[in-house]
């Protein structure tokens, strides 16, 4: 054995992520370049080379994004590197600065060596030109020291010892990774802290043998005495009753010491919009590794209490919209949430704000005869229990009275009350159940009614446009697990919604259904800073016979049917344009010449969605940074499919399964990314009923199944955030 090593250190009080410990070790090794070479100016301006590439050859157990971020030496901006507009002073300008960069030759070895690579040779490329520099690392990694052994002492009276070392990141046979060490180390502290055992410490030694290029480890926990949670004492400048802080925390006294019990209870209390600043741990001035019980401290600053908000905006299915909130955070000393709302839209073309608007900018709505003939509004009062039985359940009440609609389709209005339980799960799955309790009408086309429901007379219509006492539970699950909310580039979001109405939950007749809805998405970075991201939806509804004066049928309401088509879903079609339709003429007869101007589409009908019974649907998005502003900009390459269909007809040749693809841009905002979508439709519109809709409201059907070509191929869509 030609060279061995011994360290044993304590780990910190926390787990710390691998990152943190590349950090640490990239600061120590700058902190040691810089004490072994001398400082040097900074070049003349008239000599300065600006730096036109970094690059790295021959790494492979590193990434070249791990090696960016070891280095000081970085790429100057597109803008910077390009001559001619670089003089206009646009982008970041890095200079070449040739101390600086051998410190770097010194800071990628050392970080290779950390990584068990003790052979490693860096050598450089440098190529200039009058103005720009290009810069190589040339790594020769060379074999790296394996782990021939790992022992762990200390673990003999815990009784869950092989799941505290299981998967734990360094395993025999890795390359000896010191970073890899410690993060092992603080796994099984965090583990150990998490089954009751808040003192433990872990220490570690190695030793490495270079002519056989192996290394032993040894790990030697002590866990301590188990311990449950003590009293808890609050502490800090709240208004808040100290008691109901209590009671907002998971990590209850007498119960056994979990450090994410911690976590929750740190998270809980920022849930609440109470406080700007919250903590809690075990209260050391109190605490007696001996005794088997860890009192609790929180520390607590009141964030503001009252909170005033309004918006402005634009939407193309909502014209001009606005709204404005007032918010309590701490009603009566309680903790309890008091918010009240206002919000409207349709501003500019629905009465009493038609500002004729549908004729310019709202143009988009002029033959929204249904959702947007009226100013769409909601009032609400909510009061919100951030403890409702238990720490981990949220419960908000709250009061309404509204008019939505949606585009083409429907439009309802009701006043009503609900009910919002919501709670967290251990793996932090949210989980919510909620009750709303409503009365009022739901107002659509004369032939929806007619072509769907078999609603074909007047009477049986208004009876369907009736208001009635409309009651709906609903269970909803969802499993966030994105990186980032606005701009995801790893992990998951997936949701499903079961709903349900019938008397039972207090429905009156015609709005009995039970829905079911899921969504998936999925994102993943292949690198060069691009993202590949897909999502699936399905969704289906049932309801029973139903009998009318004139027919029977299956009725769901407008307001609880599938729709699909639109800037989230497929793109290559209009909200809400894709799936059942029927053609309305509001005329009394058609002629001879009218029949020849529908043949040849110089006539068009006014097509109403209806919407469907169920659906499914596909979408794959590739996102990529643009050669300017690649931080900013990016292009978006779809394709979006998808079907909607009416189950339980009797014939379904209508069903069609459609694919478009298409391109987007998109501009990072602080709200979120901006949207500009653009995709190829190269299908006709959906063929359906085509009715007479004549002047005493009475209907007559004019052909079973009528369709026209699309008045173009292309879709735009311009919208906020990502598409799923």
């Amino acid at each position: 054995m030609d060279h061995v090593v011994n360290h044993t250190r304590q780990p910190p009080a926390a787990a710390i992520r691998l990152s943190d410990f590349v950090t640490r070790w990239l600061r120590a090794a700058a902190t040691l370049v810089a004490l072994t070479l001398p400082a040097a100016k900074a070049p003349a301006q008239d000599t300065a080379l600006v730096i036109r590439q970094v690059a790295f050859d021959g790494n492979k157990a590193l990434s070249d994004a791990v090696l960016r971020a070891a280095i000081g030496t970085s790429n100057s901006s597109w803008f910077a590197r390009t001559w001619g507009i670089r003089v206009l002073g646009l982008g970041d300008t890095r200079i070449f600065d040739p101390v600086e960069f051998r410190r770097d030759v010194l800071r990628v070895t050392l970080l290779y060596r950390q990584s068990g690579y003790m052979d490693v040779r860096v050598d450089t490329l440098v190529r200039r030109d009058a103005r720009t520099v290009r810069l190589t690392f040339k790594v020769t990694e060379g074999p790296p020291v394996v782990v021939a052994s790992r022992t762990v002492t200390g673990l003999d009276s815990i009784s869950a010892a092989s799941a505290i070392l299981e998967d734990l990141p360094l395993r025999t046979g890795d390359p000896f990774d010191r970073f890899r060490l410690q993060a092992s180390v603080d796994t099984i502290v965090h583990r150990l802290r998490n089954l009751g055992y808040p003192s433990v410490e872990v220490y570690r030694s190695f030793s490495v043998n270079r002519a056989q290029r192996t290394a032993e480890t040894a790990l030697d926990v002590v866990p301590g005495r188990a311990a449950t949670f003590g009293p808890v004492r609050v502490g800090g400048p709240t208004r808040v009753d100290t008691a109901f802080i209590r009671q907002l925390l998971p990590a209850r006294e007498g119960e056994r010491y979990s450090q994410s019990k911690l976590f929750d209870s740190q998270r809980k209390l920022y849930q609440t919009e109470l406080f700007r600043l919250a903590t809690v741990l075990v209260d050391s001035s109190r605490f007696d590794p001996q005794s088997g019980v860890a009192p609790l401290e929180v520390l607590a600053s009141d964030g503001q209490r009252y909170q005033i908000r309004s918006t402005v905006g634009f939407a193309t299915d909502d014209c001009f919209r606005g709204g404005v909130g007032w918010t309590d955070r701490n009603l009566f000393g309680t903790g309890r949430n008091l918010d009240l709302s206002a919000r409207v839209s349709k501003v500019g073309v629905g009465t009493p704000t038609n500002w004729g608007l549908e004729e310019s900018i709202c143009g988009g709505l002029k033959e929204d005869e249904v959702g947007s003939d009226k100013l769409n509004y909601g009032l609400t009062a909510a009061i919100r229990q951030p403890r409702f039985f238990t720490p981990l359940m949220t419960g908000t009440v709250s009061l309404f009275a509204e008019r939505i609609s949606e585009f083409d389709v429907y439009r309802r209005e009701d006043v009503g009350t609900s009910l919002l339980l919501a709670r967290e799960t251990e793996r932090r799955i949210p989980v919510s159940l909620s009750y709303r309790l409503s009365f009022g009408g739901t107002e659509a086309s004369a032939a929806t009614f007619c072509a769907f429901f078999s609603a074909c007379t007047p009477e049986d219509a208004d009876r369907l446009r009736e208001e009635r006492m409309y009651g709906v539970v609903s269970l909803g699950v969802a499993w966030p697990r994105q990186n980032n909310p606005f701009y995801p580039t790893r992990g998951h979001l997936h949701s499903a919604t079961l709903s349900h109405s019938s008397p039972i939950t207090g429905s009156a007749e015609f709005q009995t259904f039970t829905r079911l809805t899921g969504d998936a998405a999925w994102y993943r970075s292949i690198g060069s800073g691009a993202v590949l991201s897909w999502h699936l939806r399905a969704g289906v509804v049932f309801s029973p016979l139903v009998s009318l004066d004139s027919s029977s049928g299956q009725f769901i309401p407008p307001q609880d049917r599938l729709y699909a088509g639109g800037p989230n879903d497929v793109r290559g079609f209009n909200r809400n344009e894709l799936g059942p339709v029927v053609y309305v003429l509001q005329q009394d007869s058609l002629t001879a010449a009218d029949s020849s101007a529908l043949a040849d589409g110089s006539l068009r009908p006014r097509p109403n969605a209806t919407g469907g019974n169920t659906v499914g649907g596909a979408q794959v998005e590739l996102r990529v940074p643009t050669p300017v502003w690649g931080g900013r900009l990016r292009l978006a390459l779809f394709v979006d499919s998808g079907a909607l269909f009416e189950r339980g007809e009797e014939e379904l040749s209508s069903l069609r399964y459609v694919v478009t693809p298409g391109v987007g841009l998109r501009v990072a905002t602080p709200l979120g990314p901006m949207r500009l979508d653009v995709a190829y439709n190269g299908y006709d519109q959906q063929s359906g009923p085509l009715y007479l809709e004549k002047s005493d409201g009475s209907l007559e059907l004019v052909r079973d199944k009528f369709t026209q070509p699309r008045s173009g191929r292309w879709t735009w869509h311009f919208s906020f955030g990502q598409p799923f």
